[in-house]
């Protein structure tokens, strides 16, 4: 799942009690983490950037620059916005979400003054200039529009929903006509960019050009096994395709009448069957970019006092003590949400169906871990424990931690095992057991990843990576593929257009087909060679060099010359 503040339980309403405990031979060595780098098709990376990210833990999008985070990925998905629980539209505000153990929680909640009203100072902001008073905008949105300047290839979507956010979906999907006036408003508030004035701030096109799309995370179609209060019917299997449908409808007319821009459409999705069950595998592919696997939050302190287990399994061994997801389910793990995905179950419900180069992996920056937890025979795994794992200072929840925060548990060869059933690490010190990922656990998900032919990588959160993004890194170099280097926009506009064609008219490449020249606008269908390779654009386009936006983006590879 993803979660609003604070971080929660994904899978508590569906994880039950412990079985047996047998069966796990050959589990515990201690051992340090090893990788071999992959690299290949299959590499695209996502990552979610949280609202509350700029508030105690001073995580400003300036970090995702200067610590390398915005070179490495491919998409950000900005968590979230919200439902307004009476219109069924997009909105904004600024009102705190309430406990999380209220089924009120989200309503009528978001914070418009982290989107676009809190002002960043030069040594804060992503262009070292400070926010002046009389700009339109200021706040997160503002610093996204300079990361963009210097990150050209960088897509940013705005992500609604996320576990306390999800209330109002189903109602907002029930009919045709809701369905198109939550889409319209969404577009007309993050695409559009026309933001209420609120603080100072905002008004009509004040955000335009900031968003390339929109993530849907309804956390769940169909379920009863989201937030406290979530809203959820029948229906909600059909309406939430249809929902796409018009979300996609939208999203490409609007492009169309603008330049031919292309606009992502993803979602987040569900690794659980008694999730996935209520959800048309086989005919939401057709609307999606990509779907995000969320391939953790299998297993933590919320099964209560064991046994433990890991957080995001590749596999379910035959000695996997926990119950199945639900009664005549299988039991979590990452490939049986991939088999329910693409393959189908047919037994529980589940059509497949679903492309498998539009399926990414989740993967986990934090740790879920126990407390009260003796060794056994297995270091801590699959024992009884006495309660979630104590507090840290970033995560602030008992059972979470954040990998700065394990005090060099995670990767110690002394503390760090190997379930080689599961393909999963897990770490144990002193009676505290904690799972989730290290460089080996990654290396064998982007091997299962690159065998299935899955299309890469989500990553949640951004602000669980410790200050030299280790876990990023790791990701990033065993799925391969190219970085993009910050560029230097100019400062201010040419003062006049040039009034006379080059003198050297640009060579070409490719017999007829002519050379890319950067700063020349390319629409839709056009076709340019670079480097020995021909390419034709998919939509509008500036300044976007041909071979250095990836198989989703604007150029598309047509061969060698």
């Amino acid at each position: 799942m993803h979660i609003r503040k604070p971080l929660i339980a994904a899978a508590a309403t569906a994880a039950l009690a412990a079985g047996a405990l047998a069966g796990f031979a050959g589990l515990g060595t201690a051992q340090a983490a090893d990788s071999a780098t992959t690299a290949g098709s299959g590499n695209v990376k996502i990552a979610y950037y949280d609202q509350w990210s700029v508030y105690g833990n001073a995580f400003y999008p300036k970090h995702l620059d200067t610590r390398g985070i915005a070179g490495k990925l491919d998409v950000i998905n900005y968590s979230f916005g919200n439902i307004h629980p009476t219109n069924l539209t997009c909105f904004e505000a600024n009102k705190a979400a309430g406990d999380d153990n209220n089924p009120n929680a989200g309503d009528g909640a978001g914070d418009s003054y982290a989107d676009y009203q809190k002002s960043f100072g030069a040594a804060d902001s992503v262009s070292g200039v400070a926010d002046k008073w009389d700009q339109p905008i200021v706040g997160v949105f503002n610093q996204f529009k300079q990361l963009k300047a210097k990150y050209p290839n960088l897509k940013i979507n705005i992500s609604i929903g996320g576990w306390t956010y999800s209330k109002y979906f189903s109602d907002a999907a029930k009919t045709d006509a809701s369905r198109k006036k939550l889409v319209s408003s969404c577009i007309d508030q993050y695409i559009k960019g026309n933001l209420p004035v609120d603080g100072g701030y905002g008004g009509p096109g004040t955000a335009a050009g900031i968003f390339d799309g929109i993530d849907i995370d309804w956390e769940y179609p169909g379920s009863s096994g989201g937030h406290l209060g979530n809203h959820y019917a029948p229906e909600d299997k059909q309406n939430f395709t249809l929902l796409l449908k018009e979300f996609r409808e939208q999203l490409d007319a609007y492009g169309a009448a603008n330049g031919g821009k292309k606009y992502l459409l993803t979602a987040a999705l569900p690794a659980g069957q008694d999730k996935i069950k209520y959800i048309e595998t086989d005919k939401i592919g057709s609307y999606l970019d990509y779907a995000n696997i969320m391939t953790y939050d299998m297993h933590g302190a919320w099964d209560g006092d064991g046994p433990t287990y890991h957080q995001s399994p590749l596999y379910s061994p035959a000695g996997d003590p926990t119950d199945p997801i639900a009664p005549g389910t299988e039991k979590y793990s990452i490939d049986n949400a991939i088999d329910s995905w693409i393959d189908g179950k047919p037994a529980y419900g589940i059509a497949g169906g679903f492309p498998a180069n539009k399926l990414t992996l989740g993967y986990e920056f934090y740790y879920r871990g126990w407390k009260g937890v003796p060794a056994g025979a297995n270091n801590g795994l699959a024992q009884s424990a006495t309660g979630a794992s104590g507090a840290r200072p970033t995560s602030q929840q008992a059972g979470i931690a954040n990998y700065k925060e394990l005090g060099g548990i995670v990767d110690n060869p002394a503390t760090t095992f190997w379930d080689d059933q599961a393909k999963a690490s897990y770490f144990y010190k002193d009676g505290e057991f904690f799972t989730g990922l290290n460089q080996k656990a990654i290396q064998a998900r982007v091997d299962y990843g690159k065998q299935r032919g899955l299309a890469g990588a989500m990553m949640y959160s951004l602000l669980g990576l410790d200050d030299n993004t280790t876990l990023l890194n790791q990701i990033s170099g065993a799925l391969g593929g190219t970085t993009q280097p910050p560029t230097t926009p100019p400062t201010t506009p040419p003062t006049t257009p040039p009034t006379t064609p080059p003198t050297t008219p640009p060579t070409t490449g490719c017999g007829s087909t002519p050379a890319y020249v950067a700063g020349t606008v390319y629409t839709g269908g056009q076709e340019v060679s670079y480097n020995g390779r021909k390419y034709k654009a998919q939509w509008w386009t500036q300044n976007e060099t041909p071979g250095t936006t990836g198989e989703w983006g604007v150029w598309k590879d047509l061969g060698a010359c």
